[in-house]
């Protein structure tokens, strides 16, 4: 350990990272942009080969700054895994994605875990950033690391530290963002705190890895069942003829014991609509029914259905079936301004559509051509974002506000538009003309 923290004061520990997507890649090169010697691994031979051209794939991670740490000679990506052994600490960022039954696949950890076990020696330390349940760290990825031989923490260190980020927030970046580190052993949290010392603004040392676990499903446990809550309220006030979104305005007035959410179209993001679930699998070994987590997911998990089931009745009122209608869907990706389609409810939603028998598009500036999903393939590509396109369809359905999408002159010769996220209510406000009927939904 002491021989570690030595590297890490001297700028001299070469650091890798498994898996060169949204959080690998930024993390990467916040150490190369530190001062070390920072490896990305990657499977993807494409994503590597760009990566190596000095041109990036994720919108708010600049190309001018991939070309940057390659020029300085502290940033290089490979997809030969032998080149782990070079590497004093791995920090593994790959996906946790679920199961068609809602259970966690760890089968990307474990992979990893055996890539590195590998190439695994004396005097390594080995992180996981990816979000899972409490045990994965000691249960899961030890006994693989320690078929070696090698023993924690005498051989080697392991530490788990949750990702936390938030692409396209301007307030934060992956530096500023406190990073929360627990270890499988009292030296391995030293470890591990002293190199992200080196390269975070604020470093949160916790009591274990357990901890560090939980604490990042409890973020985002916090986030669903608040969202569910307000999209129910929604479904609720709505029958009410009441207005969710001038309720949550006015309830943000007060200025202490209330926290606004919001409505939307069903969850999107790595996080929210998967990390929730990872903990009532695991409370279920524990014989616990975590009650709150599963009502959340029913109520967020039915939003793109009951979109679509407005989407229907608004065109009724029009004299129109939803069979034949030529409907746009505006933003593919899971929010605002940015090219991320991480468990979108846009795809959802247009699937929900085109099974109806609706003739659907989408509209997203950041994404010209639909993704190839795990769970989606949409051979779609988008339609430009003008008037005379806009008013060519029987329906708008806003998924994403886009930034691009608040231009009044837009909405001019609309008929009908479904808004999911109070953006077109915001413009008949500031003084646009908007479309000829708005339905909040």
């Amino acid at each position: 350990m002491n021989t570690f923290i030595e590297k890490v004061t001297s700028r001299t520990a070469v650091i890798g990272v498994i898996g060169q997507g949204y959080v690998g890649l930024p993390l990467a090169l916040v150490f190369a942009e530190a001062g070390f010697r920072s490896v990305g691994f990657d499977i993807d031979a494409k994503k590597v080969e760009v990566l190596q051209r000095g041109e990036s794939y994720i919108k708010h991670v600049g190309s001018d700054r991939i070309k940057s740490a390659i020029a300085s000679g502290r940033f290089g990506v490979t997809a030969d895994f032998d080149r782990l052994s070079e590497c004093d600490a791995i920090m593994i960022c790959v996906p946790t994605p679920l199961g068609k039954h809602r259970e966690p696949d760890n089968s990307y950890i474990h992979r990893t875990a055996e890539e590195i076990a590998r190439r695994l020696r004396v005097g390594q330390l080995v992180v996981l950033e990816s979000t899972t349940y409490p045990g994965t760290t000691d249960e899961e990825v030890l006994p693989i690391l320690q078929k070696t031989g090698l023993e924690c923490p005498r051989d080697f260190l392991l530490a788990f530290s949750p990702e936390r980020e938030d692409p396209g927030n301007a307030h934060f970046s992956t530096k500023s963002i406190p990073k929360v580190v627990g270890g499988i052993s009292p030296e391995s949290t030293d470890a591990a705190v002293a190199l992200y010392e080196a390269g975070f603004e604020k470093v949160v040392r916790v009591s274990n890895a357990r901890v560090a676990e939980s604490c990042k499903l409890l973020e985002n446990i916090f986030r669903s069942i608040n969202i569910a809550l307000v999209n129910e309220l929604k479904m609720t006030f709505s029958r009410m003829g009441i207005d969710i979104w001038e309720v949550i305005a006015a309830a943000s007035t007060k200025p202490f014991g209330f926290m606004p959410f919001y409505p939307g179209p069903g969850l999107g993001g790595h996080c929210i609509p998967l990390d929730p679930f990872y903990l009532s699998w695991k409370a279920a070994e524990y014989g616990a029914w975590t009650r709150f987590i599963e009502l959340a997911g029913q109520i967020n998990t039915q939003m793109p259905t009951y979109v679509v089931s407005e989407l229907a009745k608004a065109l009724n009122e029009e004299g129109k079936s939803l069979r034949g209608s030529r409907v746009l869907v505006l933003g593919l990706s899971y929010k605002a301004n940015i090219d991320d389609t991480r468990e979108s409810p846009s795809f959802e939603l247009i699937e929900h559509l085109q099974d109806a028998g609706a003739s659907v598009d989408y509209c997203d500036p950041f994404l010209p051509e639909a993704p190839v999903k795990r769970k989606h393939h949409l051979v779609m590509k988008s339609v430009p974002c003008t008037a005379a396109a806009f008013a060519d369809f029987d329906a708008l359905l806003v998924a994403t506000a886009h930034d691009a999408f608040k231009e009044p002159s837009l909405y001019k010769g609309v008929k009908l538009v479904v808004d999911t996220r109070n953006m077109i209510a915001q413009l008949r406000g500031s003084g646009g003309t908007g479309p000829k009927r708005l339905v909040k939904a």
